[in-house]
């Protein structure tokens, strides 16, 4: 859940000591462990995955939670035209309630939040045409450390009050459970909602510990599939990863949630969000909104109000996107939809440009002359002769709806920009660059011109043409740059822009736009020095930043301890949290890393976490998985002529809990 951060996971909360027996009026017997998941709930909720709004990762139980801020979100639902692009939900998360029952075992609306209680607030959502959910447990208490009081033994009274407040939608956690079966416990409370009446769609939120894929589809609407989400490109990755496996599991009705949108929450790119809500709408995941729609930029809006992409996650057929390839990090998912069309993610893992490809065959359309290609971002239709293809920017997702369409003539040819080379730059030497424009399409592309916009102060030259009369099925206009940044240009990451424009056969202008970085770098010094103390390319990490020379520590920058593995203090190296990635520019110039890698100490037993060193792209040094009852195992890679070097952790393959890891003593030797 998502109180339940990867650092003190909560879900470590339920008490083994004590097991208590609750009666629970109703209850079924528990079904067979390994059976085949059973039939969807038949009563017609949640046929296209829940879209919504919880509060919950913008305001956690601050005092701004109250009465006015909700009502004030189901106002902007219609004002800013979410509700019209599908959004309905708006859920309250913990701390709505007050710490203690009342006299007759009753839930109390915190007065100070909800003076009015909270039918009061359900009216007024469902007069804007909106719906109302709430927030418990099922245990003794919420995931909160103030303690509210969870449902376990009250979950028809608890569900009687929720129906009569005239709620829409129940999350239900997982905190302070008892150690009583889980499908005991969220079948009680389906039997309860059910008793009400009243329809209430019932959110599954016990983080994938027991599977709920396997067996929650005739119990919940939906049911989380991991653990909570954070504001961070790791965190993301990870759980979009042990998402994808799961598309069987989910249809009309049954849903794997991989939980809320971190879109606008400022701890990811534009691009990164954009990747974000593309992946959960090809995975047919419930969108419910995590930022503060208060504050949010027009840039926030803009993503998260995508019909086109929101069509996709919101397809009546229900299917949820499937992996076609995903070597390299370059990842092809397809999603069959009702009116015979594919969408497809060509999604890019990697912190570099990548060419990512497939073809209509292989994601499941018949054979047919040509096809309508739709780019759901730029909201433009072209036709392609059957290939899939972009150079998608790092960390960046190209979304397409690809139809055998009879009327695919009517659109220009689809053309692929692409790079050849590492946009990598060193301040006042000339870098070659070579950019490609390919005719994708059944027509030819003509009057094709290509232009590279450069930063300010730099020198961008074409030593090659940049035209070309035209381009037939296939054909590629190939141009080669000269780029040099001027002297003294600081290191980092730096916009560039490939534009190519060029007519169809009918004399349509069409136009085509690859944004990309260049990085200004700087080869490492000779000798022996502590990769704590160089400067990185990209540092991604699964919950709060990479900390240099401390361990990973809380989510804050800075906020790290000495690391320590088994006991062993060292002054030097990286404290990372998987997933985590870090690369370096090493120039050809360097032979070796070196460190000592383990689960720092200040997450006690928990943590299991696997170390790998890529170089230019290759794996060259890995270990097993690590615990940390385990002492630090010595990590050597040899990297001799790599001009790129990746430090990566996994989660060990079981998720990401508590997955604090160092690179101790990390060295690189040039």
């Amino acid at each position: 859940m998502r109180h339940l951060h990867t650092r003190t996971p909560r879900r470590r909360m339920v008490t083994a000591l004590t097991v208590l027996l609750f009666a629970v009026p109703g209850a079924p017997a528990v079904a067979d462990e390994e059976g085949p998941a059973s039939p969807a709930l038949a009563d017609g909720l949640a046929l296209t995955p829940p879209m919504g709004f919880n509060n919950w990762n913008s305001t956690h139980c601050r005092a701004e939670f109250n009465e006015s801020m909700v009502k004030g979100i189901a106002d902007i639902f219609v004002e800013k035209g979410l509700k019209d692009a599908g959004y309905q939900y708006v859920n309250l998360d913990d701390c709505w309630a007050l710490p203690d029952r009342d006299a007759n075992g009753k839930l109390v609306p915190d007065p100070a939040r909800f003076p009015n209680g909270i039918r009061a607030v359900a009216d007024y959502v469902h007069s804007k045409g909106l719906k109302l959910g709430i927030y418990t447990s099922a245990g003794t208490k919420t995931c909160s450390s103030i303690g509210f009081p969870g449902a376990l033994g009250h979950e028809y009274s608890d569900a009687q009050q929720f129906a009569d407040w005239g709620v829409d939608y129940l999350k239900y956690d997982n905190c302070n459970n008892q150690g009583v079966d889980a499908r005991l416990r969220y079948t009680t409370m389906r039997d309860a909602l059910e008793a009400t009446g009243r329809p209430i769609v019932y959110s599954i939120c016990e983080w994938g510990q027991n599977k709920p894929w396997e067996w929650a589809a005739d119990v919940g609407h939906l049911w989380r599939t991991t653990g909570d989400i954070s504001d961070t490109w790791g965190s993301m990755l990870s759980i979009l990863k042990q998402n994808l496996p799961l598309a069987p599991h989910a249809g009309p009705g049954h849903w794997n949630d991989p939980d809320m949108l971190e879109v606008g929450n400022g701890g990811m790119t534009a691009t990164e969000y954009r990747s974000h809500f593309s992946m959960w709408s090809v995975m047919a995941a419930p969108l419910l909104i995590g930022s503060d729609l208060r504050t949010a930029s027009d840039e926030t809006f803009e993503i998260l109000g995508n019909k086109e992409v929101i069509a996709v996650d919101q397809d009546p057929l229900g299917k949820q996107g499937s992996v076609i390839t995903s070597e390299g990090g370059r990842w092809v998912v397809a999603k069959e939809m009702k009116d015979g069309s594919r969408a497809v993610a060509l999604f890019n893992e990697t912190s570099s440009p990548q060419r990512i490809a497939t073809t209509a065959a292989a994601v499941g359309l018949p054979d047919a002359a040509a096809y309508t290609l739709r780019d759901l971002w730029q909201h433009k239709s072209y036709n392609t002769a059957g290939t899939i293809s972009a150079t998608v920017p790092a960390h960046g997702t190209v979304l397409v709806r690809v139809s055998a369409d009879r009327r695919w003539n009517q659109h220009p040819p689809a053309v692929e920009l692409g790079l050849d080379g590492s946009p990598l730059v060193q301040a006042g030497t000339r870098s070659r660059l070579t950019t490609t424009v390919t005719d994708l399409g059944r027509t030819p592309a003509r009057q094709v011109s290509v232009r590279l916009s450069r930063p300010e102060g730099w020198t961008v030259k074409p030593t090659s043409p940049t035209t070309s009369a035209t381009l037939s099925t296939g054909r590629s206009l190939r141009t080669t740059w000269t780029v040099t940044a001027p002297q003294g240009t600081p290191t980092g990451s730096y916009d560039l822009t490939l534009k190519a424009s060029y007519r169809s056969p009918a004399g349509v202008r069409a136009e085509n736009v690859l944004p990309f970085t260049a990085t200004v770098v700087v080869p490492p010094p000779a000798g022996t020095s502590g990769l704590g103390d160089l400067p990185w390319l990209s540092a991604a990490n699964g919950y709060g930043p990479v900390e240099r020379n401390t361990s990973n520590g809380e989510s804050a920058a800075g906020d790290g301890h000495p690391i320590t593995l088994g006991g062993v203090v060292y002054a030097k190296g990286l404290g990372v949290h998987a997933e985590s990635a870090v690369e370096y520019y090493t120039a050809a110039a360097c032979e070796t890393v070196t460190a000592d890698v383990g689960v720092d100490d200040e997450k006690g037993a928990n943590g299991t976490v696997a170390f790998e060193v890529w170089a230019d792209g290759t794996k060259v040094a890995s270990t097993g998985v690590l615990t940390n009852a385990m002492p630090a195992e010595p990590l050597s890679a040899d990297i001799t002529g790599a001009r790129l070097v990746r430090l990566v952790v996994t989660d060990g393959g079981d998720g990401i809990d508590s997955d604090h890891a160092d690179w101790a003593d990390a060295r690189l030797s040039c």
